[in-house]
């Protein structure tokens, strides 16, 4: 699972509130220009911003793999027909085309995750959205981004101790059934935990977080942003 890397790179040096930007107007970009061009030129420029963090596309594959194994079936599924010719290329090819749109924004957010710290991210986010809502939306994220590789670790522990037990032997549902509910009740433990130590140390919904400010490298940065958020309205004028 993939998840913060310190690092100088100039992705780690921007300014969070930025890389947000990019990021929302990048998903809207694709999904509003839903072409072959717009979406190999996102798919590009995202690689680029990869290399530029430091981080292959391989790792961001094997990170999000159940995802991409899942976008690579819908095209598949789509195309199956329920008569003769059995297999109908134009639906495929539409849904690979709305597959294809996932996969920049995947990658931009991996980006992302392994460039930017909790507490910067929870910082901007609380920016974005001032107020209760703000702080409630902030510590859900730093919670959420904190958590899910924690929870996603519990889940293979479990997997492989069903494993060592002879597990393979039994019904693919008793299976599924076991790493349901073990999984379930290591979550529900570490929520009960979590809570108590959030407690213990007095968590406070509004602590001092890190200071944030716009450098000059950042201004080209949401620039590009604010084009891309805004690139839905060429169409209308």
């Amino acid at each position: 699972m993939l998840s913060y890397r310190p690092g100088e790179t100039f992705v780690h040096r921007l300014d969070p509130r930025s890389k947000l930007l990019v990021q929302f107007g990048l998903a809207i970009a694709v999904f509003a220009w839903p072409t072959f061009t717009v979406i190999a030129a996102a798919t590009l420029l995202t690689l680029g911003i990869l290399a530029v963090a430091r981080l292959s596309p391989f790792s961001v594959i094997r990170a999000y793999w159940v995802i991409f194994a899942v976008l690579s079936l819908a095209p598949l599924i789509a195309g199956i027909a329920l008569g003769p010719p059995w297999f109908r290329v134009e639906p495929a090819l539409e849904s690979a085309r709305a597959v294809a749109r996932v996969v920049p924004v995947l990658f931009v957010s991996a980006a992302y995750l392994t460039t930017t710290p909790v507490r910067e991210t929870r910082a901007a986010v609380q920016r974005f959205v001032p107020g209760k809502a703000g702080q409630l939306f902030g510590v859900g994220m730093a919670l959420v981004i904190r958590l899910f590789p924690v929870v996603l670790r519990d889940a293979r522990e479990v997997r492989d101790a069903i494993r060592a037990r002879g597990g393979e032997r039994r019904p693919f549902w008793v299976r599924a059934r076991l790493l349901a509910v073990r999984s379930l009740e290591r979550t529900l433990d570490r929520s009960d935990r979590l809570g108590m130590a959030l407690r213990a140390r007095c968590f406070a919904w509004n602590p001092t977080l890190p200071p944030l400010a716009f450098e000059r490298r950042d201004y080209p940065v949401l620039a590009f942003g604010v084009l891309l958020t805004l690139s839905p309205l060429v169409a209308l004028l």
